[in-house]
Formats: C-alpha cells, sequence, structure tokens
C-alpha cells in the first residue's frame, strides 16, 4: 500500500502541474476596454482661398476629454487662406482647432514601418513631409509624439485610413476642395519584427484645403 503511494504522489504533482501549465497557456487576457483607446491630439487646420466662415462638426465614436477652442455642438470660426482661424464664439485667434478623447475602434498595424526609438525624428520628417504636410504641420506633430516614442528601442507604425475616420466623422461646412487626415498608431517594442512596408499616397493641396493630423499609442 505503501509503495501504491509512493507512486501515486509524484503522479499527482504531474497532473496538477500540468493543469497548471495548460491553464496559463490557453488564459485569455480580458479585451481592452473600448473607452481606453486613447486618440491623441487630432488637430484641424483649414486653409480656404480666401477669407470664409466655416462651421465644423466632430461625430466621434467615444468620449471628447477636451477641446480648444471649446467644442460646443461644433466650432464656427472665420478662416483667412494663412490658416489663421477666429473662433466666432470668443473673437479669439487660433492656430488649429484642437480635440481629444477616449473611444471605440480597432487599429490595423498588420503593414506599417519599425523605426529604431533614436530615428523617429527623421522618419516622421520624411513621411510626414511625403504624405503632404508642410514644415508647420508636421514641426507640431513631431514636438508632441517625439517624447512619447523617441526612448523606445523600436516603434511599429502604422498610418490608419477608415479605421480612424469611420469613427471619427468630420463635417465641414462649406466643404473642403480637398481634406487629409493623417493619424499615426504606434506601438513600443523591445526588438525589431518584421511587417509589410505600408503603401503612403502623397496629398495634393489644391483649392480650399482641410488638415487634420493626430495619433494613439497601441499597448
Amino acid at each position: 500500500m505503501k509503495k501504491k503511494f509512493l507512486i501515486f504522489v509524484p503522479i499527482l504533482v504531474i497532473v496538477i502541474a500540468a493543469i497548471v501549465l495548460l491553464a496559463k497557456y490557453f488564459k485569455r487576457e480580458a479585451p481592452i476596454d473600448p473607452k481606453d483607446i486613447y486618440v491623441g491630439k487630432p488637430v484641424i487646420y483649414l486653409y480656404p482661398t480666401q477669407t470664409t466662415k466655416i462651421t465644423v462638426k466632430l461625430d466621434y465614436d467615444g468620449t471628447l476629454d477636451h477641446t480648444y477652442p471649446v467644442y460646443d455642438n461644433g466650432w464656427e470660426i472665420t478662416a483667412y487662406p494663412d490658416g489663421r482661424l477666429i473662433n466666432q464664439k470668443d473673437g479669439m485667434e487660433y492656430s488649429y482647432l484642437f480635440w481629444e478623447g477616449h473611444g471605440a475602434g480597432e487599429y490595423d498595424i498588420s503593414e506599417g514601418f519599425v523605426v529604431k526609438g533614436g530615428d523617429t525624428i527623421a522618419f516622421l520628417q520624411e513621411k510626414l513631409a511625403y504624405m503632404g504636410l508642410i514644415p508647420a504641420e508636421y514641426n507640431e506633430f513631431i514636438v508632441y509624439w517625439l517624447p512619447q516614442m523617441q526612448n523606445n528601442p523600436y516603434n511599429i507604425i502604422s498610418f490608419q485610413g477608415t479605421d480612424y475616420t469611420d469613427t471619427a466623422r468630420l463635417t465641414i461646412t462649406p466643404e473642403p476642395d480637398n481634406i487629409l487626415r493623417v493619424f499615426m498608431t504606434f506601438k513600443p517594442a523591445e526588438t525589431p519584427v518584421f511587417i509589410p512596408e505600408q503603401a503612403l499616397t502623397p496629398f495634393q493641396r489644391n483649392g480650399f484645403t482641410a488638415v487634420e493630423w493626430g495619433g494613439s499609442m497601441i499597448r
């Protein structure tokens, strides 16, 4: 009886260990609450061909955390060809319309770029200019995002299309001739990984042009 017990104990230990390992292997992490998806500093620039009163409305699938000037069921502004904006509600001048928030969404990073943290500035200068941002715009972009990216060993960077624009719908009246919405997602990485390089499309700034940029860090 004692001999059988001594044989049984190691078998029991092995079975318990196997159950623990299997539980860890098949354990699924709880899904991220959609409200935890942070949309950081989208800013909107407007360049009409002549001084124009413009209304901008944002239909966002989430919660607006901060806006500047204050978003009160829309922005009503007077825009000048050089990009200056006068908010009709307070008479103050602004360089752009700013918002950020938390909301639902799922971003595709199956294609993009793997960039060393130390190469962030050169990468963003090149790609943002290629996509159509002018220095005043892409410099603001870099100043905002650089502190969150440059100290990471690597960043997996992807520029989103409808995955972003379908969750943050803009209505600009009168309608611009052309609109560019640049939304960057990035995921810090300890080591380089391989993903197919993303094809980017240059933007032509003709007529009444609206430009927006923003981003989100993926955990």
